[in-house]
């Protein structure tokens, strides 16, 4: 069964999550779901568009959702920032006041914006539209024995006062992700606490310690790996790991995006389809454990 979106890869899997970008397009492709990048996309605005003009927040999203409206098809977005900026803009149009300063500020663009794609998460395409079922069948290699926390942060589940496609406290879709690969998911009481990353820049003490809770507790519970789906947790929680170490202690917890989880369970390569060696706490164990690829870095 084939399934098509208009994909919105946002800047960061441009840039510092190129293996959030790399591993989803492997993995959709694998589970036989069509991409098609939306032409000349710009930047939605995450996350301090809204902060400078509201103008500007309500702008840039909305000419990306207006060009994937001409392309006839809903929306995915693997960034829960770009994904709650994107469907902000699509449901603020039900408002007549706002439909109309959408259309002012599309004025000149040759483009219009009607609310007809849908914007969806990519854990929601996952597990809601692809489901589990189709792709535990679709698994060669079984992930048994691997044990992980998932862990989803802030947004993804509490888009802004949307009705959210998971339940917001206690999500339950990247568990049955993990769970239908073969992979043991452990209880996890921080699974929606903030990791810190908004506050990377202004206070970076604040975002290791708060790192450093989860890590810690999924250190504790036994886990091999921490599951995200988010680029700005996956830097606080990966990427920063290393200078957390230096003020709390050692961790050595690999953080895997759900579809660099996925990918492996599929058989794909590690490396060049899904970008385990890009990751900056290492995953060689795993990889060693569940492929036959080896890395040549």
């Amino acid at each position: 069964m084939s399934q098509r979106y208009a994909y919105y890869p946002g800047c960061s899997l441009e840039a510092s999550a190129v293996e959030y970008d790399l591993s989803t397009r492997s993995v959709l492709k694998a589970l036989g779901v069509e991409l098609e990048e939306i032409p000349d996309w710009s930047c939605c605005g995450a996350s301090a568009g809204h902060a400078v003009s509201k103008s500007i927040a309500l702008a840039l999203p909305a000419r990306d959702l207006a060009k994937a409206e001409s392309m006839g098809r809903n929306v995915l977005a693997p960034c829960p920032a770009c994904y709650k900026n994107l469907r902000y803009v699509r449901e603020s149009l039900s408002d007549e006041e706002a439909r109309r300063k959408v259309e002012r500020l599309l004025e000149g663009t040759g483009l219009s914006l009607s609310g007809s794609s849908e914007v969806r998460h990519l854990l929601e395409v996952l597990a809601g539209d692809v489901g589990a079922e189709r792709i535990a069948e679709a698994v060669t290699v079984p992930l048994e024995g691997l044990k992980v926390v998932t862990y989803y942060g802030c947004y993804i589940t509490r888009p802004g006062g949307m009705r959210s496609f998971d339940d917001p406290v206690e999500p339950v879709s990247m568990d049955l992700l993990c769970r239908a690969v073969g992979a043991a998911v452990l209880p996890f009481t921080r699974k929606t606490r903030c990791c810190g990353a908004p506050v990377m820049m202004s206070a970076p003490e604040e975002m290791h310690r708060l790192s450093y809770e989860i890590l810690q507790e999924a250190k504790q519970r036994g886990a091999e790996a921490v599951v995200v789906a988010c680029p700005l947790c996956h830097h606080a929680l990966d990427a920063a790991q290393p200078e957390i170490e230096k003020h709390h202690g050692a961790l050595s917890m690999p953080v895997l995006y759900i579809t660099q989880l996925l990918g492996l369970a599929l058989g794909l390569n590690p490396f060049e389809e899904l970008g385990l060696d890009r990751n900056v706490v290492s995953t060689e164990g795993i990889v060693k454990r569940f492929s036959k690829v080896t890395c040549s870095r």
